[in-house]
Parts: structure tokens; C-alpha cells; sequence
């Protein structure tokens, strides 16, 4: 029972941080169309913009607010003015190839300018270990899955309880009958991008101190953000983030149960597809996500 309550707290801390960045696939396909397939690299770069402001001399809180003010930046203006807004007239393949060219400039830019070695970052929480019911946390689990579920409980309430979110929420439903309305969906589609880009850059920081900078680390969270998008449903917020916490939780028990199994632990790695064959096989529209036809 011990073993579970560990592997169960360090699955939900690792898919509260995939959740964050699977939100961001949901906001941007229901305002935009737009399907990120930068979204890894998107949560990748604002660690090292941290990192950069660290070595230049500011302090962490500092530097951790550089990154996310830079996020905003490059990751949501820059990229919805330089390469969405050009291309979504041109339908949804030149968008999404798009954003894969954006992924891989944003990787082998980091790899070249900065480091193609894995970097070590501050400790953000103490990982000071401690005793509960027989099973072995630390305080930093605790920490980060506090700070992702209390970031996604307040972009919950700026979405439900705000006029600029319902305004948003309208926008993604219809956007003609919210221009209608008076809402200017252009407005909403633009605070989309950068709620996206600030939600990568606080998964950036809450992920890199376990698991270090790297330049290739966005390859796997953005599959696993896909993954957890789909799983729960790429139609709603409340599915990423069900799928977020199912995809971390099933991460962290995958090495356990293939051993049970007799099997490698490689085959870790194939989880996520495995997760996706199944929900597109037996549940397309995700777990908790709703049935839709739209053209695609």
C-alpha cells in the first residue's frame, strides 16, 4: 500500500505538469483551430530563459519571472503574429507544419546557442523527504503538484468567473455569434496565446529542476501533452487535465506493472501511444470530452 500512495503522489505531480501543457493544446484548438506540435518545445525554452537570466545575475525569483514574461513574448505574441496569423487562412496542414518547424528551431537553437548538455537547475522546493502512512514523500512532490493544481484551479475561475473568460469561452464555442454579441474574438484568440505560453513556462519551471534543462526534453512532454489532451478530450479544458494526471499516473506505474509482467522497462516509452491507439480505438472523443463534427 505504501509503494501505490508513492508511485499514485508522484504520478499525479508529473501529470499536474503534463496537464498544464495539454491545456494549452485544448485552448488553442477550440479559439484557433490550431494544433501546437511545438507545445514540447514551448515548455523546453523558458528554462533556459531562466537560466540565461541566472548567469547574467539575477536572483531566481527574478530570473523565474524573466522566463515567463519572455514566454509571453516569444512563445505567445511573437508566434501567433509571425506564424499563426499568416497561415491559419491557409487551412490546417500549413499550420501544423509550421508548428513542427517551430519546434525544431526552437530545439537546435538551444543546442547551439546555449548547450546540447543536459543543464542542472535551482531547486525550487526542498526535496527534503518525509514519512506518511508508511509511504516515503518529499516536500517537493507536494510542492509542484500544489502549484499546478492551484495554477490550473485559477485559470478554472479566470475562464468560469470572469467576463474576459466567459468572453473567451464564447469566442471558442461561436465565434460568429460572439462577434455578434460585441466580443472581439481576435482579442480572446490573443489572450489564449499567451495564457498557453504562460502555462508552458510554469510547467518549464516546475519540471526542469527534477529532471534538468535540456535542449530534447521537449520531445517527450509534448507528446505526452498530446497524449493527455486526447485521452481526456481536445475539446475541453477538464479533459486535459484528466488526461494530464491519468498519463502521469500511468507513467509512473508502467516500470511496476511491465516488471510484474515480465517485461522491459523500455517499453515504458510506448505508453502514451499505447494510451492513444486505445481512446481514438474505443473512445474518440476522450474520456471526459464531448462528441463534435467539424471538419478537419
Amino acid at each position: 500500500m505504501a509503494d501505490f500512495l508513492q508511485l499514485l503522489v508522484a504520478g499525479l505531480a508529473t501529470g499536474a505538469i503534463y496537464a498544464l501543457a495539454a491545456i494549452g493544446f485544448t485552448l488553442l484548438w477550440q479559439t484557433s483551430q490550431t494544433i501546437n506540435f511545438a507545445q514540447g518545445e514551448f515548455v523546453m525554452l523558458p528554462a533556459f530563459l531562466a537560466l540565461i537570466a541566472m548567469n547574467l545575475g539575477a536572483p531566481f525569483p527574478l530570473a523565474a519571472l524573466i522566463a515567463i514574461l519572455g514566454a509571453m513574448v516569444i512563445l505567445g505574441l511573437t508566434f501567433k503574429l509571425a506564424i499563426v496569423d499568416p497561415l491559419i487562412k491557409s487551412g490546417p496542414l500549413p499550420l501544423v507544419i509550421s508548428t513542427i518547424g517551430v519546434g525544431l528551431l526552437l530545439k537546435d537553437g538551444v543546442k547551439e546557442f546555449y548547450s546540447a548538455e543536459a543543464q542542472p537547475f535551482p531547486k525550487v522546493f526542498p526535496e527534503t523527504p518525509f514519512s506518511l502512512g508508511g509511504a516515503n514523500f518529499t516536500y517537493a512532490q507536494i510542492a509542484v503538484l500544489g502549484v499546478a493544481l492551484a495554477v490550473i484551479m485559477a485559470l478554472n475561475w479566470f475562464l468560469a468567473g470572469t467576463r474576459t473568460g466567459r468572453q473567451m469561452q464564447a469566442s471558442a464555442q461561436n465565434p460568429t455569434v460572439a462577434r455578434i454579441l460585441g466580443i472581439n474574438v481576435n482579442r480572446m484568440i490573443f489572450y489564449t496565446f499567451l495564457i498557453n505560453a504562460i502555462l508552458a513556462a510554469v510547467a518549464s519551471l516546475l519540471i526542469a529542476p527534477s529532471q534538468f534543462a535540456k535542449f530534447s526534453q521537449g520531445e517527450q512532454l509534448g507528446l505526452a501533452a498530446f497524449v493527455a489532451a486526447i485521452v481526456g478530450g481536445f475539446n475541453q479544458v477538464r479533459g486535459a487535465i484528466v488526461g494530464g494526471l491519468v498519463v502521469g499516473v500511468a507513467d509512473n506505474f508502467a516500470p511496476t506493472l511491465l516488471s510484474a509482467a515480465g517485461l522491459s522497462s523500455a517499453y515504458r516509452q510506448a505508453l502514451p501511444l499505447f494510451l492513444l491507439v486505445l481512446i481514438i480505438l474505443f473512445r474518440p472523443q476522450g474520456l471526459v470530452g464531448r462528441k463534435e463534427e467539424r471538419a478537419i
